[in-house]
């Protein structure tokens, strides 16, 4: 088997990227994304394109919402994608309904033939339906269904666990989203995409299951590399028997844990939900020809591991008068907003909070206010202490 050379590449990423763009469904467009509006969404999706998807009700959340499983394809390799078991993670959901209309519109395109007549893509987009009704991690019981992997105490847990064990998937997809203030490394990149081959293991041994996951992280972390370069990051790999990633790679499915991160002026992830579509395509495809088995591992081991070291805000070189002492200092601030629910009108509201004060010369920010040297007028500049968005788009963060 032979490698496609850089061209027929480039050509395959564009392919995917163009038709992309021309089939984004633009009814999604926040974060904020319930089961309602996904089952809406999958009913035109069966309406517009009736024979491309089947779907099964493979069982309900704790408050009886469905989870479904679509399945397109007729290939004999099978391949899993589950997304959004944390309910305030749904990047990759949307990137999963992108894909069936993206799927649907461009039949003839060579890509589309090649993964449907060598595949079996089953998805479950969304796992915790009743956690993205309140759009929180864990489900209604309050448990972390990405820890029940093998208590098996939570519905969707295993409803997850007996459609894997129905299919026997080969490959496995875990999607979600990790905070978007990781960096790559040491360095001032946003981390967009964090990759993992879970361990199966305490000692984090490589058997041939892991090891076609490893090639798959690596092909996954070559296509991005084309795309957003630098911006890619290893995921923690600490063992976790309880997770499903890493049960997953125990149970023989080939599984890829892939972590949307940041980038700037991005706050829905529209950007990181058209990567996710590009990704998982061109993965799929190569499943499909086999060409992920020559995709060198070395890179995957060589991505910088996740560094947690950027803010939202950061205000530079400000001087503030601390209190007890008769003259100011100077210092930086850090800030993160924050996303609270209004009690009333269940809106959503965007509240910056300060997370540090001091020298944060090693931090990099999606924002950067240079204060030179002048007086901060925030009144009680504490650790947790909220400022208004209105302050920080005006001259009143400063005295004059």
């Amino acid at each position: 088997m032979s490698s496609p050379t850089p061209k027929q590449f480039s050509v395959l990423l564009q392919a995917i990227s163009d038709s992309y763009d021309r089939s984004k469904l633009p009814s999604i467009s926040r974060r904020h994304f319930n089961h309602s509006e996904m089952m809406e969404i999958l009913g035109r999706l069966q309406s517009n394109h009736p024979r491309l998807f089947r779907v099964k009700d493979v069982g309900a959340s704790v408050e009886g919402r469905s989870i479904n499983l679509l399945a397109l394809g007729k290939g004999q390799t099978k391949i899993l994608m589950w997304s959004q078991m944390h309910g305030d993670e749904s990047t990759a959901t949307r990137a999963l309904l992108d894909m069936l209309n993206l799927i649907g519109s461009n039949p003839s395109e060579s890509f589309i033939k090649t993964i449907l007549g060598n595949t079996t893509l089953l998805l479950l987009p969304m796992v915790n339906p009743d956690g993205a009704e309140r759009y929180k991690r864990r489900n209604a019981q309050d448990i972390d269904i990405n820890r029940d992997g093998v208590a098996l105490q939570t519905p969707e847990a295993q409803i997850l666990r007996l459609v894997r064990d129905e299919f026997h998937p080969e490959f496995g997809f875990n999607l979600h989203d990790q905070d978007p203030r990781f960096a790559v490394g040491n360095t001032d990149q946003i981390a967009a995409i964090a990759l993992l081959a879970p361990a199966y293991d305490e000692a984090k041994s490589t058997n041939e299951t892991r090891r076609r996951a490893k090639h798959l992280a690596a092909f996954f972390a070559d296509v991005m590399s084309h795309i957003v370069p630098g911006h890619v990051s290893h995921y923690d790999d600490s063992y976790d028997l309880r997770a499903f990633g890493d049960a997953m790679q125990a149970w023989g499915t080939s599984t890829v844990l892939v972590e949307s991160g940041g980038w700037l002026d991005d706050p829905e992830k529209e950007y990181l939900r058209k990567l996710n579509a590009i990704g998982l395509l061109a993965s799929c495809h190569a499943i499909a020809t086999g060409e992920f088995q020559n995709a060198d591992i070395a890179l995957y081991d060589s991505l910088p591991e996740n560094n947690k070291n950027v803010f939202d805000i950061t205000i530079k070189n400000a001087s503030y008068n601390s209190v007890g002492y008769s003259s100011p200092i100077r210092i930086d601030v850090g800030i993160n907003i924050e996303e609270q629910r209004d009690g009333e009108t269940r809106e959503w509201r965007r509240i910056p909070k300060i997370v540090d004060i001091g020298d944060l010369t090693p931090f990099r920010s999606f924002r950067t206010i240079d204060a030179d040297g002048r007086l901060l007028s925030i009144p009680l500049l504490t650790i947790g202490s909220t400022v208004s968005l209105e302050e920080l788009e005006t001259s009143e963060l400063f005295r004059e």
